[in-house]
C-alpha cells in the first residue's frame, strides 16, 4: 500500500519548486523505506531545478539526508525498522568492471530504487541523485542507507551524506593530503570548508583559503584554514605563491568548478602538485590551457567523484569524528527551514549568506 508523503517537486526548468502531495510504494526487494527527518540544501538541487543536470522533470528534489529506516524490503538483512541512517547516492553493486577491481567508490552502476515515487495523478517523480529526501518519507536502495551512530543529530548527520563528504574526501581521498603538505582551496562554501576540515584533520602544515568574501574567509578561518586570501583585489595565484616560499601548494582544491578557478588553481600548484576538482561545472563551460603547460607543470588534475568516497566505510567515521569533537559538523549549519522554505533557501545560498540551510521534516 503506498505511503502518502509532503515533498519537494520542481515540476518544470526554472519554475518554483512545489510542495505537494506524493506517493512512496512499499519498498521491493532491496528496498528500504525511509522516515526522512532532516536534509540539507545542496547546489546540485538547484541545478536540478534550473535544469542544469538534466530534464527528467518532474524532479523530487533532496539529497543530503538523515532519517529512520520504516520498512525493509525482502531480501535486507543488514538494515532493521528503526535503524538511523545517513542516505548516499552512491551505493557500489559489487559487480561493475570498477567494482570488480576493488575500486568501489568508483562504481559505474551505482543502486537506487527499482520503483518510482510517483505524484498522485500516477506522474512518476525523477528522485535528485537517487535519493529525494526533501520528503516525509523516501523509497532508496538498501545500499544507499548507511547506519550511524544515533547520538548524532539529523540535521548534522544528514550532511555527511553530500557536501561534507565530497570536500572531506576530495582532500583526503582524492588529493591525498599528508602530513607537512601545503594545500590552496578556492571556494569556502560548505564543500570547500569541508575540504579544510580534512586537509587539517590528514595533517597539512598551511591550508590557505580562497574566495571573494571576508565573511566566508572567516569561517574557513574556523575550520582550520591557517591563511586567508580575498581574490576579489588580488591575484590568487601570486598570493598563494607568496605564502608557499614562491612554489605553490603542493594540492590545490577547485571547489568551485568554474573555467577560471579550474586555472587559477592549476597555475596555483608546486611543480608536480595535484589539482583537484570537486566543484560541479555548468554543462557549457569549457576550459582551454596550452598543452606546454600541461605537460612542464607535470602532477596530476582530478576530478572528485563524491570525495571518492566508500559510504559504507566513511560515513560512520566521519560521524565518530563528529560526535569526538573532531569534525564540527554544527558549524556549517546556518539555519533550519521548513519544506515549504526551500525557494527563501535558495536565494540565500546564490547570494552567498549561508554555508548550509536544513530542512527539518
Amino acid at each position: 500500500m503506498p505511503h502518502e508523503a509532503r515533498a519537494v517537486v520542481a515540476l518544470k526548468k526554472g519554475a518554483p519548486v512545489e510542495v505537494l502531495p506524493i506517493l512512496v510504494p512499499d519498498p521491493g526487494p532491496g528496498e528500504v523505506l525511509v522516515t526522512v527527518q532532516a536534509c540539507g540544501v545542496c547546489h546540485t538541487d538547484l541545478h536540478y531545478r534550473d535544469g542544469a543536470i538534466g530534464d527528467d522533470f518532474p524532479y523530487l528534489l533532496g539529497h543530503e539526508a538523515a532519517g529512520v529506516i520504516e520498512e525493509v524490503g525482502p531480501g535486507v538483512t543488514d538494515l532493521a525498522p528503526g535503524d538511523y541512517v545517513v542516505l548516499a547516492w552512491r551505493a557500489p553493486c559489487g559487480q561493475c568492471r570498477s567494482c570488480r577491481r576493488a575500486r568501489p567508490w568508483y562504481c559505474f552502476a551505482s543502486r537506487n530504487a527499482d520503483r518510482a515515487m510517483t505524484l498522485r495523478d500516477g506522474t512518476e517523480l525523477t528522485a535528485a541523485l537517487g535519493i529525494g529526501a526533501f520528503a516525509e518519507k523516501t523509497l532508496v536502495a538498501a545500499g544507499q542507507a548507511v547506519k550511524v551512530d544515533p547520538s548524532a543529530r539529523p540535521e548534522a548527520a544528514g550532511l555527511i551524506g553530500c557536501g561534507v563528504m565530497a570536500g572531506y574526501g576530495a582532500a583526503v581521498h582524492t588529493g591525498g593530503v599528508g602530513s607537512g603538505d601545503t594545500v590552496a582551496v578556492i571556494g569556502c562554501g560548505g564543500v570547500g570548508n569541508a575540504a579544510i576540515a580534512g586537509a587539517s584533520r590528514a595533517g597539512a602544515r598551511r591550508v590557505i583559503a580562497v574566495d571573494l568574501d571576508d565573511g566566508k574567509l572567516d569561517a574557513a578561518e574556523r575550520f582550520g584554514a591557517t591563511d586567508t586570501v580575498n581574490s576579489r583585489g588580488t591575484d590568487p595565484v601570486e598570493a598563494v605563491r607568496a605564502l608557499t616560499g614562491g612554489h605553490g601548494a603542493d594540492v590545490v582544491i577547485d571547489a568551485v568548478g568554474r573555467p577560471e578557478t579550474y586555472r587559477q588553481a592549476f597555475y596555483m600548484r608546486d611543480l608536480a602538485g595535484t589539482l583537484v576538482q570537486v566543484g560541479v561545472p555548468a554543462p557549457d563551460m569549457r576550459i582551454d590551457l596550452p598543452l606546454l603547460d600541461l605537460f612542464s607543470h607535470g602532477g596530476a588534475l582530478k576530478s572528485s567523484w563524491y570525495g571518492d568516497c566508500l559510504p559504507s566505510r566513511d560515513f560512520p567515521v566521519l560521524i565518530d569524528l563528529f560526535l569526538s569533537g573532531k569534525l564540527d559538523l554544527e558549524r556549517f549549519i546556518s539555519e533550519t527551514i521548513a519544506l515549504d522554505d526551500l525557494e527563501t533557501a535558495f536565494a540565500k545560498m546564490q547570494r552567498g549568506e549561508v554555508l548550509r540551510s536544513v530542512v527539518v521534516v
